[in-house]
């Protein structure tokens, strides 16, 4: 081995060490006194209220997963913009060809009331 990667393994052992021995120290020296107060979900300084594992409403996943699909629309957009110049008839309309199929996913999300926050779908439980 080189030695010129001696001290960048010294410092990945003694990192990996110091990371061991922190978590093997806590698990031997914790407090192991449970009561009904530890127990409790924390809620930033205020009473406890409701169950502390309620479900999501679908909604917020879908607008999760819809903000993903146009983000990357517009990462793809962004180069594109960037070389437009250069890519000629062919990349613009392999772009304008792209851009539908985006537009026509947007007009069904709007159509099943993906977009309607007020929408209630059948078969998902508010919570």
């Amino acid at each position: 081995m080189p030695s010129a990667y001696l001290p960048i393994l010294i410092t990945l052992m003694a990192a990996t060490a110091f990371v061991a021995g922190g978590l093997l120290l806590g698990a031997i020296f914790k407090l192991r006194r449970p009561y009904s107060e530890k127990l409790l979900s924390y809620e930033s300084g205020n009473p406890p209220v409701g169950e502390p594992r309620e479900r999501f409403s679908i909604k917020f996943y879908v607008v999760a997963m819809l903000f993903v699909v146009f983000d990357v629309e517009a990462a793809f957009l962004y180069p594109w913009a960037v070389a437009f110049g250069n890519i000629g008839l062919y990349g613009f309309w392999g772009m304008v060809i792209f851009i539908l199929i985006i537009f026509i996913g947007y007009a069904y999300d709007w159509k099943m009331g993906a977009l309607d926050w007020k929408a209630v779908n059948k078969g998902t439980r508010e919570g």
